[in-house]
C-alpha cells in the first residue's frame, strides 16, 4: 500500500511577505532596529538571512561567521557568499580556542559533547554581539529539527524570534530557492557541520522528505500511529519519529518550575512577551 503523501508545497511569495513583516514587527515593537544571525552556510541560516535583509534593510543585520578547525573550507565559502550576496554587515570569529582550551580537560570527549559545545559556544558569541549591537539574535531551527529535537538547547535552538519554526525542512528548502539563496547551498546535503563529514540525513537515519511526510501528519492533522500505519507509512519508522518527538518535549517548552506561590511565571503569570508596551 502506497503511503498518504500530504501536501507540503507552500505559497512562497505569500509566506515570504508573512515572514518579512513578522521579522520587521518582532524586533521593532520590542525596541530593536537590527538583527544578528549565524550564517554557517547552510540553507536555514541563508534563508534567515534573505528574509532579515528584505525586513530590516541589509545595512540593519549582522551574520556572524564562526567555524571551528574541522569545518568545512566550503561551508565558510558559503556564509561569505550570503553575506557578499545581502551586502549585510559580517564578522568571522574562529571558535577553535574556545572549544579546545575547554577539552583539553577533558579528551576523552566524544563528538556529541564537543558538537553541543561548539553550538553553545557560537550561541554566547551571538548574545554578546547583541548586547553590543542592540540587536536581536534571529533563530535557524526549523520545524521539523524542533519537533526532532534535532538540536542542541540553549545552542542553535536559541533565539530572541524565529522566523523559521513553523517550516518543515522541505518547505524551507522552497522558499529558499524562491527568495534567492545560491543555488550551491540549495544542492548540499544538511549539515550542522559539527565534525568532518557530517550529515543530518545519515546521522537521523532518514531523509527529510521522508519525515517531513510523517510530522505533517502527526503533528499538523493529528494522526496517531495507528493511523500512519493505517495509511501506508511502516510501522517501526512511524514509532521512531513519534518517540523522538516525545523525548525531546523538554527542549520544546521553558524551565519546568515549581509552584509555590499564587502566580507563577509561565502557568498563572502568561502575559505575552511584549506586555505592558
Amino acid at each position: 500500500m502506497e503511503p498518504i503523501r500530504p501536501d507540503v508545497t507552500i505559497n512562497c511569495e505569500l509566506l515570504r511577505k508573512i515572514l518579512v513583516g513578522f521579522i520587521e514587527n518582532e524586533v521593532h515593537k520590542m525596541g530593536f532596529r537590527r538583527a544578528v544571525i549565524g550564517v554557517s552556510g547552510g540553507v536555514d541560516s541563508a534563508l534567515s538571512a534573505f528574509l532579515a535583509a528584505q525586513a530590516l534593510g541589509p545595512e540593519s543585520v549582522w551574520g556572524l561567521v564562526m567555524p571551528y578547525k574541522t569545518s568545512s573550507p566550503a561551508s565558510v565559502a558559503h556564509a561569505q557568499l550570503v553575506v557578499q550576496k545581502l551586502k549585510i554587515h559580517s564578522t568571522l570569529i574562529d571558535i577553535t580556542p574556545m572549544i579546545d582550551v575547554y577539552f583539553e580537560r577533558f579528551p576523552e570527549a566524544d563528538a556529541l559533547r564537543r558538537g553541543n559545545k561548539m553550538a553553545r559556544e557560537r550561541m554566547t558569541i551571538l548574545y554578546d554581539h547583541s548586547a553590543v549591537l542592540s540587536a536581536l539574535v534571529l533563530g535557524t531551527s526549523n520545524k521539523s529539527e524542533l519537533m526532532l529535537g534535532y538540536g542542541t538547547l540553549y545552542g542553535d535552538m536559541a533565539s530572541a524570534i524565529n522566523p523559521l519554526g513553523d517550516l518543515f525542512k522541505t518547505q524551507v528548502w522552497q522558499l529558499a530557492r524562491h527568495v534567492g539563496v545560491p543555488e550551491e547551498i540549495m544542492q548540499k546535503k544538511p549539515s550542522a557541520d559539527l565534525w568532518e563529514g557530517q550529515t543530518d540525513e545519515e546521522e537521523l537515519g532518514f531523509t527529510y522528505e521522508e519525515v517531513d511526510q510523517v510530522l505533517m501528519l502527526m503533528i499538523d492533522k493529528r494522526y496517531e500511529i495507528a493511523d500512519l500505519v493505517g495509511a501506508g507509512f511502516d510501522e517501526k519508522f512511524v514509532r521512531k519519529v513519534f518517540e523522538m518527538v516525545q523525548s525531546s518535549q523538554f527542549k520544546r517548552r521553558l524551565p519546568v518550575i515549581a509552584k509555590v506561590s499564587g502566580r507563577t511565571i509561565d502557568r498563572d503569570f502568561r502575559y505575552p512577551r511584549d506586555w505592558g508596551r
